[in-house]
């Protein structure tokens, strides 16, 4: 059954990575290498069975091709899972051994941090191969993404506003913004700069009394955020949050945030489309972070990722087109768009010498 299923999927490679001494079980999912090598972060998660981690692989890996492709980015796409409780079964030998496996693909894989892993763990995996992203600024890495993910889901927000209003000023209109991590964080400090009405909620009241002290952001109830009277629903922590039960609730005309998979499946986001509510594709708008981190293929530059956020305005715009001109919504318009950059340039067969990483600028010594 599993070659079956990666027929349905399209993956091209899933590599099952074992070491009894240090405790290690991963896996591998290389989905699409037609632009570029597959880059992913690793995700580590106590996954109650081994199907469970292949699942979520394969789901992870195929949404970073279509992430990658309409990021505009030489990458393709892949990811990896580490079975274990990130709380009690992260070891020196751990991931020292999965830099092993990865390093042994030679750079078709690229990873970087995920769901309980980061820069620490990172720094062990980077001993043993080059092809980490995300490593620490004094290995002339790129550090924390989350102030790119936050600045790119501005620049989608711009375009979508401009799309449904008619203007881009943030200022004039108010948001409902659910989770306040390190994204969503930094997302409400842009919003408040701008003179926005922010109402935000989170599990963590503490970072709600900092939303609220720091940023003047009106507190929420958990379920109360989707009630709010808000022109924008801003989604910013778990996936499937516009659903059967929360969608009729929501008086939001926009909905655009930084959580990965905010549609609970594809017949929500027909009934979005058919509410006439402008939904932002999630992965377009949350690319910041993976376009900063693949900077550094060529060679980390502050000013060029900033400037490359800029262009997540644009994907969202052509996103909106496409949407327009198929009389499709707007997530089936971002698929199409990945895949049509997939197959144009698929077409080039462009040479690997295109895409071979190159990590210019890495320090290597000072582990």
């Amino acid at each position: 059954m599993i070659f079956e299923t990666l027929e349905s999927y399209g993956h091209e490679q899933v590599v099952f990575c074992h070491n009894k001494d240090a405790g290690l079980k991963a896996i591998i999912a290389i989905h699409n290498t037609v632009l570029g090598p597959a880059l992913g972060g690793t995700r580590m998660w106590p996954y109650k069975t081994e199907q469970d981690a292949l699942n979520d692989v394969l789901r992870l890996s195929r949404g970073m091709t279509y992430k990658n492709a309409v990021a505009g980015l030489d990458i393709g796409g892949g990811k990896a899972v580490i079975i274990g409780d990130p709380a009690t079964d992260k070891s020196e030998a751990l991931f020292r051994a999965f830099g092993q496996f990865v390093q042994s693909l030679g750079g078709r894989y690229i990873t970087a941090e995920d769901v309980g892993i980061d820069v620490n763990d990172m720094e062990y995996v980077y001993r043993e191969t080059e092809f980490v992203t995300g490593v620490h600024q004094v290995h002339g890495g790129s550090g924390d993404p989350s102030p790119f993910t936050a600045y790119g889901t501005l620049q989608g927000l711009m375009a979508s506003l401009n799309k449904r209003f008619g203007d881009e000023e943030v200022g004039k209109y108010s948001y409902a913004v659910q989770g306040l991590g390190h994204v969503g964080m930094e997302y409400v400090k842009l919003l408040k700069e701008r003179g926005a009405k922010i109402f935000v909620t989170d599990i963590n009241q503490g970072l709600v009394d900092k939303a609220v002290s720091e940023y003047g952001a009106e507190a929420v109830g958990l379920d109360e955020i989707y009630d709010v009277n808000a022109d924008v629903y801003s989604p910013c922590a778990l996936g499937g949050t516009v659903n059967e039960q929360t969608l009729p609730r929501l008086k939001a005309k926009v909905i655009c945030g930084a959580a990965n998979n905010q549609l609970a499946n594809n017949a929500i986001g027909d009934e979005v489309a058919k509410r006439g509510i402008l939904y932002a594709p999630d992965y377009a708008v949350n690319a910041g972070g993976v376009m900063n981190v693949a900077l550094e293929i060529t060679g980390y530059n502050r000013e060029r990722a900033m400037r490359m956020m800029r262009t997540i305005y644009h994907n969202l715009t052509r996103i909106f087109e496409i949407a327009e001109r198929d009389s499709i919504p707007t997530y089936k318009a971002a698929d199409r768009m990945a895949e049509e950059r997939i197959q144009v340039m698929g077409r080039l067969k462009l040479p690997m010498g295109r895409t071979t990483p190159r990590f210019q600028g890495r320090i290597r010594g000072g582990h």
